[in-house]
Parts: structure tokens; sequence; C-alpha cells
């Protein structure tokens, strides 16, 4: 019995080592391409990590591969996420099939639908053969999934590149302040003047040039008296490079910006334009504190030479809409303690939209770090000291023009009071400091590097839910609007596990339950917001979880505008960084992102929507015939809807030796006998009635409490049972089981023989019924024209799909019955063996004690 048993765990071990090498897993680029150079037609499961690879394949996949025993065929699964000729399909949830064949695409299959896949496969298959006989070439295909993405790509690109063609060039001009109005402080009041000149600066940035670059730059001078003093000076620190514009076209910012900065001799700027910036700032000669471009073409090449990257500005076109304008506004300590809502009433009325808003306070190192190029002021210590010393507000305010209208509403940094005072500045200054108690950034991109500082790029996970679906388009406007970046999207219904795991940290609350339902009861969006303090930005711009509330205390909210009560409040948003991250690689997998907020691939970022179930039972109606033909089993073939969204086909897998059973119920086996205890009836699936015995094993059964299991446990397995047939020998076996127990040898053999004829009558009576089902199905299946006649194939398909289902999970529960009664038979054989060894002891015991006492008695009677 040990022998036998050990064989048939090799045997077990052995299947399950078939099944794990059925597919060979690719998870890395190199593995990838190694595989498509081997010879034979790959089948690629591709899917996400957060998902897996589609298991209800597997058996199909396995039998098939039996039935053809070509060695050309193999199959593979490959993990999108981390090989990167398939970075184009990461993000995608629904199941995908590729195949393979001299390192090129010959095929594909999108969705988990059987017949069209086995189909697909079959015919790849035999043409690869052609293909390697020389007969034909072999015919590369393109998914047009991918397709229709590279063509999306390519006209919006073309469209851009049209509407720069279209718009006009706006005029621009470089300024330089140079390092000896940078060593003396002026900037601020440089800066301060161009506002109040009403010129725009597009760009600035404070560089230190080398000698090598100052020469470069200056090189149209190089023949003049001066050159090498001027590299010496412009070289001797750092100085602030600005691009500057003026009105809708700016075509007078070159000559306005030459005019306000004066001749380029101090002298004569002192005694011609003495209002001029070099009268005011500059000393002598070429240190006159400030440079201006001649003409539009040195503009260009100077603008080139300090921003390389920049674009040349455009004038928008007319009737497009206004791009909007971020600018950094800081509300500094003194006043956030004493005027903070009097000064964001004001910043409403201005018609500024607060799209970002922090409380923090700042360190002394920080505000230093934030300050660092006003180090060299006399006012740097007390400003930096202001800065700390208590909560601040940092708010990033968007509206047309922003950086301009900004500080036009703060007014000069210094005088305030007299110079504008209607300004913020001059409202709201302290007598006890001459620090302004306002900040805002001077240029465009000076606000974008002070909102970073302020506010980081982050990602967090915005959904809209199934009731609020029908909204998503004005839902998207409105995140648009709110300053955010869509990075990734995709709609989907999703399944109840993946519901239940979103949204875990949920699970001791009442409403878990009905949450998990209504997110399952449609289709969701998922996407991925990027923007500076994206998570408390999101769940701002949603508003409060109950839509009552959030009319009250945010009207303009989303839930305020689209939700209709706490369970369907139309959008989700995370609640923390760290929930945000958890749930992009739920739904989407790992992603990378761009400085910018951008996905490093931006393929992931359109994700298409799962097919709707009528689909599916389209594609699966119109193929149903061909398959039949490719794959006879699935004549027979059930179909279930998995997680209310995806109908997959599937059948079972009859292997020689026995039936191996899919993922699902080998998991479910294990938990089924767990709960199970000796002699109780097998767990019935739900709304199914198991089959019912008939005649005298329905007696026997009744009568069997407790009852011994069949002894052997590979008996069902050697006769190839299944359906009926098992259940028909299980219950005749535990009826001799139990006349085993009870009776002697002979009755026992007696008693066996007529079970076994009986199991045999019973097993050919189904093997007959079988065949009759099977003609006819076979006969339904030529008759497929008639709509009645094919809902009745299918209600047949149906209920012995079902049968065999249950049948295969009593087989594998009898499996374990038996080898618990081997064992509790083992048990008692060791326990009769003892016994008879006892009695045997006892039995000599007592044939010494009467050979003593018979010696005794002669040795008596001699005596006597």
């Amino acid at each position: 019995m040990g022998a036998e048993e050990d064989k048939k765990k090799a045997a077990k071990m052995a299947r399950r080592k078939q099944e794990v090498q059925l597919q060979q897993e690719i998870e890395t680029t190199e593995e990838w391409e190694e595989m498509i150079a081997k010879e034979g037609l790959w089948v690629v499961d591709v899917y996400q990590e957060w998902c897996g690879p589609c298991a209800a394949m597997v058996g199909n996949f396995r039998r098939l591969k039996n039935e053809l025993g070509d060695e050309l065929l193999h199959f593979a699964a490959a993990k999108a996420d981390t090989v990167d000729p398939l970075d184009k399909y990461r993000g995608r949830c629904e199941p995908c099939f590729l195949l393979f064949a001299g390192g090129v695409l010959v095929g594909f299959v999108h969705g988990a639908n059987s017949p069209v896949i086995l189909r697909t496969i079959t015919e790849q298959l035999a043409a690869e053969h052609k293909v390697m006989d020389g007969s034909v070439e072999r015919k590369e295909v393109k998914d047009p999934l991918i397709s229709n993405l590279e063509e999306r790509e390519k006209a919006q690109y073309d469209e851009e590149e049209n509407e720069k063609e279209e718009e006009e060039k706006k005029g621009f001009t470089v300024a330089l302040i140079k390092p000896d109005a940078v060593r003396d402080g002026k900037v601020e009041e440089i800066l301060q003047q161009m506002s109040e000149a009403g010129i725009e600066i597009l760009a600035q940035e404070e560089r230190q040039l080398s000698e090598e670059e100052a020469r470069d730059f200056y090189s149209h001078l190089q023949e003049e008296d001066y050159f090498e003093d001027l590299v010496k000076f412009m070289s001797s620190g750092p100085s602030f490079a600005l691009v500057l514009t003026k009105g809708q076209k700016g075509d007078t910012i070159l000559h306005d910006w030459r005019d306000m900065i004066g001749p380029t001799s101090v002298e004569e700027a002192k005694d011609q334009a003495p209002d001029s910036l070099r009268a005011k700032y500059g000393s002598d000669k070429y240190m006159n504190a400030l440079h201006g471009s001649d003409s539009p073409d040195r503009a260009a090449r100077e603008m080139a030479f300090f921003f390389p990257d920049m674009s040349t500005p455009t004038i928008p076109i007319p009737g497009s809409r206004p791009q909007l304008q971020r600018t950094l506004a800081l509300i500094r300590p003194d006043a956030f303690s004493k005027s903070r809502d009097e000064i964001m009433e004001k910043i409403k009325e201005a018609g500024f939209k607060v799209a970002l808003q922090k409380e923090m306070t700042l360190t002394k190192e920080q505000a230093a770090d934030f300050y660092k190029e006003h180090t060299d002021e006399p006012y740097f210590e007390e400003l930096i000291t202001r800065m700390s010393s208590g909560p601040l507000m940092a708010l990033g305010l968007a509206r047309d023009d922003a950086v301009t209208a900004w500080r036009d509403v703060l007014g000069p940094t210094t005088n305030a009071k007299e110079e504008a005072p209607d300004s913020l500045r001059a409202q709201f200054s302290i007598d006890e400091t001459s620090i302004n108690q306002l900040h805002g950034s001077d240029s465009k991109e000076t606000a974008e590097k002070e909102i970073q500082y302020f506010f980081p790029m982050e990602q967090t996970v915005a959904a809209i839910k199934p009731d609020g679906i029908s909204t998503k388009e004005e839902i998207i406007e409105k995140i648009h609007e709110a300053g955010f970046r869509i990075a990734a999207r995709k709609e989907t219904t999703i399944t109840k596990e993946i519901a239940e795991e979103f949204y875990a940290e949920h699970k001791d609350k009442e409403y878990y339950d009905d949450l998990v339902n209504h997110m399952t009861s449609g289709p969701t969006m998922f996407m991925v917001l990027s923007r500076e303090g994206a998570v408390s930005g999101w769940r701002q711009v949603i508003g409060p979880t109950n839509p009552e509330e959030a009319k009250t205390e945010a009207p303009e909210s989303l839930r305020a505008q689209f939700g209709q009560s706490i369970l369907q409040n139309a959008v989700h948003g995370s609640s923390d960084a760290s929930h945000a991250k958890n749930s992009i690689e739920k739904v989407f997998g790992q992603l990378e992102f761009n400085p910018d907020g951008t996905v490093k691939d931006e393929d992931s970022q359109m994700l298409q929507s799962e097919p709707t179930k009528e689909q599916e039972e389209t594609a699966v109606e119109e193929t149903q015939a061909e398959a039949s033909d490719v794959a006879p089993e699935f004549r027979q073939e059930g179909t279930e809807e998995e997680s209310g969204e995806t109908k997959q086909e599937t059948s079972q897998d009859n292997t020689e030796g026995g039936t191996a059973q899919g993922e699902d119920g080998d998991k479910k086996d294990g938990e089924d006998e767990a709960a199970k205890t000796e002699g109780e009836e097998a767990p019935k699936p739900e709304g199914e009635e198991a089959p019912k015995p008939e005649g005298e094993e329905a007696q026997a059964q009744s009568e069997q409490t407790g009852s011994e299991k069949p002894k052997d446990e590979g008996e069902a397995e050697a006769k190839g049972e299944s359906g009926e047939e098992a259940q028909a020998n299980q219950e005749t076996t535990e009826s001799q089981a139990k006349t085993d127990k009870e009776g002697g040898t002979e009755q026992k053999s007696e008693d066996r023989a007529a079970s076994e004829a009986k199991g045999e009558d019973k097993t050919d009576d189904n093997k007959g019924e079988d065949a009759k089902g099977e003609e006819a199905k076979e006969g339904d299946a030529k008759d497929g024209e008639s709509k009645g006649e094919d809902k009745a194939e299918e209600q047949k398909e149906e209920d012995a799909s079902k049968a065999t289902e249950e049948s295969e999970k009593k087989e594998e529960e009898t499996k374990d019955e038996t080898k618990k009664e081997e064992d509790t038979k083992e048990e008692d054989a060791k326990k009769d063996e003892e016994t008879k060894k006892d009695e045997e002891t006892k039995n000599d015991d007592e044939t010494k004690t009467e050979q003593k006492e018979e010696t005794k008695t002669e040795e008596q009677q001699a005596a006597s």
C-alpha cells in the first residue's frame, strides 16, 4: 500500500509540474528577446502585475497542447510592467493574447473569448507549418489597438505643429541686470519699475558668467578698447537674465526697454535721460547696470544663449481659450496672524482663484534658502527672522496674467503707502518693521519655481464613481480648470475583490458592503492626477463626503454639484500620499513620472474601457460554430460571467489518468475539506442540487452514517470515470465498505461482487446516455440556425458543465475521504495485530501454566 501511494503522489506531482511549465514566465526584456528568437508559434498572455495572467484560459491551453501534441506550439505569460517591448500595453486590464512567430507578431486577440483564441491559435499554427515547409511567407500583422494610439499621437502632434505655424510671433527682448546692480541690491527696485511700466517678464534666471561665456556673449564688442575689462566685469559676480515683452503683440518692447534704460554711457544717460535706469544705477562706461538687445535678431540669439529650451513667444489666436497663469503669493506671519481672512477676501475680489493653499511654519534655514538671493541685503536677517516667527499662508493663485496682476494688487516693495495707498502692501503694512507683509513672484518662471518649492509635484488617484459616470465630461472639465494634469486614465467595471482591496481601510465601517456593491454596479473611471499638492488639492476640489454638507460648506465642489448621497457622491479621492501611491499601484501598476507630472510612458495615458457584456456575447455567438470544428471539446462548453463584466468560455480539462481541475477548483477543495467532517454531506454549489442516487443505492446511502470510504484512492482515476459514473461507483463502494465491516469474509466477497456488477451496469447506462447526449448535441450544432434550438443547446451545455464540475468536486472529496479511511484502517489493523499478539501470548502463558500443572500432578503421583 505504501509503494502504491508513493507512485500516485509522484504522478500527481509530475502533473502539477507540467501545469506550471506550460507557460514560460517572461518578466524581463532579455527573457522576452530570448523567447521570440526561438522557433515555433508563441502564444503570449500579456498581463499587468496588479491583476495577473488570465487563469481561466490555462486549462484550455493545456488541453489544446495535449490534443495537438505539436512541438511548434508554445505558451508564455509576459508581465507588461517590466518588459520594455510591451510598454504600450501597460495599464490595460483587458486580457490580451499576442501570437509571435519568427520574431514578429502574426496574430492577436483582445479579451478572454475562448473559441476565438483557440481558432486563432490553430489557424496560425497551421500557417507556421506552411512557413516552415517553405510553401508560404510569414505575414506580419499590427495590433490595431497600438496602431490607433500611434495614429492619435501623430495627429495630435501634427495639430500642435499646425497651431504653432498659425500663431503670430510676439515681440520680445533680452535684458541683463549686471553684477554691479546685483551687488548693490537694486534687483527688486528694477523689477518693480519694470512692472509699473507694464513690462511682462516671460523668463528669468540668476547666472554668473564665466570669462569664456562673457567673451561669447559680447563678441560683437571685441574690437572695443574696454572689451577685456568688460569681460572681467561681467564674470565678477552674478547677473540676472530676463526675457521681456509688453502688450498684446510685444511689438514695442525692444524700443521701450532701450528708452527705459537710457544711453549706453552713464555720463550721457545722466545728462540726456536723468530718469533712465542707467542714470540711476550705473557707475561708469561699461559698468552701466543694465543691458538690452538692440535688434530682434540679437534678441533671438541672446534668448537662445540664456534660455536654450525656451520657444519663441506667440500671440494667442483670437477666439481661443485664454491660458490661465499661476503665481505664488505668501501672507507672511505677522499679517497672517492679524489679517488673514481680510486678505483672502481681497484676493477673491481681485478675480484670483486659489488653486493651491497651505498653512506652514518655516524654519530659519528654510527662510534663508528661499530668500538666498537677498543674502547681501541689509534687511536679510530681519526678513528671515520674521518669515520664521510663526505660521504663514502659501497660496497658488490662478487667473489670466496672474503674475503681473498680483504684483499690481500688491503695490511697490517700498513706500507703498505714499505711491499706492490702495495696494495690499499699503493696507496691511506694520509700523514696527519695514518688511512688507505680502510676497508675489516676479515672473512666470520664478512663479513655477516658487510654487514647486512650497507645493512639490505629487500624484493622487481620482475616481468618477458609477453614479457620476454620466457626467464625466463635466467633471473632467472641472479637473482641468483646477490645474490638474490627467497623467493616466482608464474606464472599467471593477470586480468585488478589487473594490474590497481598494477600500480596505473602510472594512470595519457599517457602510462598507454597500460601498463595495455600489462600486461594482457599473463602470468607474480611474485617473492619476498630477499637480503641486495634488492630494490635498483634489480633496479640496471634491469637497466633503456628504453632498448636503458640501452644498453648504463648499457649493462649488464636485460633490456639491454632482453628488446625490453619502454613498452616491460622484467622485473619490485618495486620503493621503501613501494611500494615493498604493491605489496607483493597484489600479495602474508601477508608473514612473516626469518632473512635470506626466507619465514617462505617455502611451499609458489613454486606457480603453472593458468590452460590454453584449459585445462579448455577440462575439461568442459568431465564433461558436467555427470553434467547434477547431476544438470539438467546446461543443459542451459552458460560459460564466466573470466579475460582472467579462464573459469567458470555460471547459473541463480531461487528461490521461484522471480529471485535472482548474485553479479555482483546487483552491476551493482545500477550503471545503477543512470545513467537512466524516459522514457529512458534501457541500453543494450555491443554487444547485446534487444529483440524487436511485433505487438500492439511495437506500444504502441513507443508511450510511459515518461509514468508511473506498480503499483504493486511485480507483476512479484508473477507470477514467467522470460525472454520474464517479457518483455511482462512490455510492456502491460506500455500501460495500459498510457490508465488509459488518459481515464475514465470505459475505464481503459476495457483496463486493454484487456492488461492482451494479456499478458496471450503471456505468454502461450512463455511457449510453452520454453517447446519446453527444449525438443529440452534434445534431443540434448542425441545425444551429434555429434560435430556440440554440437556447436549448446552451442550456444543455450549462447543465453538463455544472454536473461535471459537481462530480469532480465529489471525486476529489472521495479521494481525501478515502485517504482518511485508509489511515483509519491501518490504525485498526495495527490494533488488531497487537490484540492478536496479546491473545497468542496469553494462550502461550495458559499452555505453559497447564503444562506446569500437569508436570506437578505427575510428580505428586510419582511421589505417592
